[in-house]
C-alpha cells in the first residue's frame, strides 16, 4: 500500500511513501472497533440521561411522594373473591339508645295496605359530639406549723393552678392531642382543627404547645429510663435522619432494642449524637446501616445492614454494562444466599454444624470475590466498602436470631419521615425536646402492645412526675413518684 503528498500550491515534485499492508488492517480494525464502542457509549449515555430526566420528574411530584412506580400488570382485583362470606362489624356487647322504627302506614312503592310480619334488629355505633365542662370548688387553707398555703386536690385535675391558669384542658382531650401530633403526625393547627370539628373543643396552638411540653416534663423519668434500658439491652437498631428545628437542618437519631424504642434530636450525626442514646460503653449488638460514626464504639458487636448492600448492588447493576454488572451480581448472590443459609436454620433444614460449615465456605468464596481488581470505579468503591465491612457482614450467622437488617429502626423512622413532610419539624430546642421525649414513649407503647392513652391520662392526673410501666421491671403506673413533692414540673 502507498500513499502520495505534496504541499498544496507548491510546485515540488510528489513523494509517494508506503504503509505496509498488516498495519493498515489494524488501523483499520481498531477504527471499527473505536466507532462501535462510541456508538455504544452513545447508547448508554441516551439510555442514563432519559433515566435521569425520569428520576428528577418523580421527585418533583408532590402529590404522591410515596408512589412505587407503575401498577403491576397482573394486579389482583380489588373487592372480596367470589364465595367469601361477607364481612360484618361485630354485635355490640351493649345499648345505650332503643328506638323503635314501625311500618309505613302505606307502601312507598304501589300505596297499597301494608302487613305486619315481625321485627329484625339494626345496632349502629355513633361519637357523641359533646363537650363536658368541670367545674373545681377548691378549698384553701394555710398550715398552722410552717404557715404555708394548702389546697385540696381532686383526682381528675391536672393542675393545681388557680387566677390565671384556672381555665384548663382536661387530661383526655390533651391525650388525644399528643396521639394525634405525635403519633399521627399532624400539625399542632390539624390537631386544633380535630378537636374543634369532633368535640367542639376550641382551644389555640400555643395552648396545645404549651400542654403537650407540660406532659413531656411529666413523662421525663420514663424517657430517662428508657434510655438506660436502651443501654443495657442485647441488641439496638439504629439509624438516623434529617430533622428541622428553627428551620436549621439537625438530625433525628432512634435506637430500637427488643422492648423499647428512643428517639433523640440533635445538631448532628456522628459518634458524639449517637451516645446521648447508647452511652459510651455500649457493648452489646448495634444493627446499621455502615455509617462509619457507628464504627467508633469500640465494645459493641456489629452487623451491618444487608438490605441496604442489596439494594446498592441492585442499582449499580441496572445501570452498568454487563461486563461492569458481574461484580455486583456475584455479591448480591452471596448476600442472598447468606440469608437462605439463616432461613433454612431457623426452619431446621440443616444442623448447627451444617450451618457453620457452609458459613466458611460462604466466606472463602467472599474473600476470593473481594481479592479480585475492579477496573470500574463504582465497583471499587463498593470493594472498598465491603473490604471495610468484611468482619461484620454475616454476624448474624454467628449469632442465630440477631437481625440482618436495620428495618426495624426504618420503620421507627418512617413515620417521622411523613411527619417531616407534612410540617417540617420543630421551631425551638424546648418544642425538639418535647418530641423525643413523647415519640419515645408513644412508639414504646406501639412496640410493647400497650395502649397509650390511659397512660398518658395517669400521667396528667398524677401530681407530679411518675414512671410509666413501660420500663422493664420498673414502677407501675400507679406506683410512687420519682421526683419529691413540690419539685417544678
Amino acid at each position: 500500500m502507498q500513499r502520495s503528498s505534496r504541499p498544496p500550491g507548491s510546485d515540488e515534485p510528489r513523494t509517494i511513501d508506503y504503509v505496509p499492508k498488516e498495519e493498515l488492517d489494524r488501523a483499520l480494525e481498531e477504527n471499527e472497533r473505536l466507532q462501535r464502542q462510541i456508538e455504544r457509549l452513545k447508547q448508554e449515555n441516551e439510555r442514563l440521561r432519559r433515566e435521569l430526566e425520569a428520576a428528577l420528574r418523580a421527585s418533583k411530584r408532590q402529590a404522591a411522594p410515596h408512589s412505587r412506580g407503575k401498577p403491576k400488570d397482573d394486579a389482583k382485583k380489588p373487592g372480596r373473591k367470589k364465595g367469601h362470606q361477607q364481612a360484618t362489624r361485630p354485635t355490640p356487647s351493649h345499648v345505650d339508645e332503643e328506638i323503635k322504627v314501625p311500618l309505613p302506614e302505606h307502601c312507598p312503592h304501589c300505596g297499597g295496605d301494608v302487613e305486619h310480619e315481625g321485627w329484625e334488629t339494626q345496632f349502629q355505633e355513633e361519637i357523641v359530639r359533646r363537650k363536658i365542662v368541670r367545674r373545681f370548688d377548691i378549698e384553701m387553707g394555710r398550715c398552722r406549723r410552717c404557715g404555708r398555703r394548702v389546697q385540696g386536690r381532686d383526682a381528675a385535675q391536672t393542675s393545681d393552678a388557680v387566677r390565671v391558669g384556672k381555665v384548663q384542658l382536661g387530661p383526655e382531650a390533651l391525650a388525644l392531642a399528643a396521639i394525634l401530633n405525635k403519633q399521627m403526625g399532624l400539625s399542632l393547627e390539624r390537631t386544633q382543627q380535630a378537636l374543634a370539628y369532633g368535640f367542639g373543643l376550641m382551644v389555640s396552638r400555643a395552648g396545645l404547645y404549651r400542654a403537650l411540653a407540660r406532659m413531656a416534663r411529666r413523662a421525663e423519668p420514663t424517657y430517662q429510663s428508657l434510655v438506660k434500658v436502651a443501654r443495657q439491652s442485647r441488641y439496638n437498631c439504629a439509624d438516623e435522619t434529617g430533622w428541622k428545628v428553627g428551620g436549621w437542618l439537625q438530625w433525628l437519631h432512634v435506637a430500637v432494642s427488643e422492648e423499647v424504642t428512643v428517639y433523640a434530636i440533635r445538631p448532628g450525626r456522628g459518634y458524639e449524637q449517637m451516645i446521648v442514646i447508647l452511652g459510651r460503653d455500649y457493648a452489646g449488638f448495634l444493627i446499621h446501616d455502615g455509617y462509619a460514626s457507628y464504627y467508633q464504639f469500640q465494645f459493641c458487636f456489629h452487623q451491618t445492614c444487608l438490605n441496604h448492600l442489596l439494594a446498592r448492588c441492585a442499582k449499580m447493576i441496572e445501570i452498568a454494562s454487563p461486563s461492569a454488572a458481574a461484580f455486583p451480581l456475584a455479591i448480591q448472590a452471596l448476600l442472598e444466599t447468606s440469608l437462605d443459609l439463616r432461613d433454612r436454620y431457623e426452619q431446621g433444614e440443616i444442623s448447627e454444624r451444617g450451618l457453620r460449615i457452609a458459613q466458611g465456605r460462604l466466606e472463602a468464596q467472599l474473600d476470593r470475590t473481594l481479592d479480585t481488581t475492579c477496573r470500574n470505579e463504582a465497583n471499587r468503591r463498593l470493594e472498598n466498602h465491603l473490604d471495610h465491612e468484611r468482619p461484620w457482614l454475616f454476624s448474624f450467622l454467628d449469632c442465630p436470631g440477631l437481625d440482618a437488617t436495620n428495618h426495624q429502626a426504618e420503620l421507627a423512622l418512617r413515620p417521622m419521615v411523613v411527619t417531616r413532610k407534612v410540617w417540617g419539624g420543630n421551631r425551638t430546642w424546648a418544642g425538639a425536646h418535647t418530641q423525643e421525649v413523647m415519640l419515645s414513649v408513644l412508639r414504646t407503647c406501639w412496640q410493647q402492645d400497650k395502649d397509650p392513652f390511659p397512660r398518658l391520662v395517669s400521667l396528667l392526673h398524677a401530681p407530679r412526675a411518675m414512671l410509666l410501666d413501660l420500663v422493664p421491671g420498673g414502677e407501675a403506673v400507679r406506683g410512687p413518684p420519682l421526683l419529691p413533692s413540690g419539685s417544678p414540673l
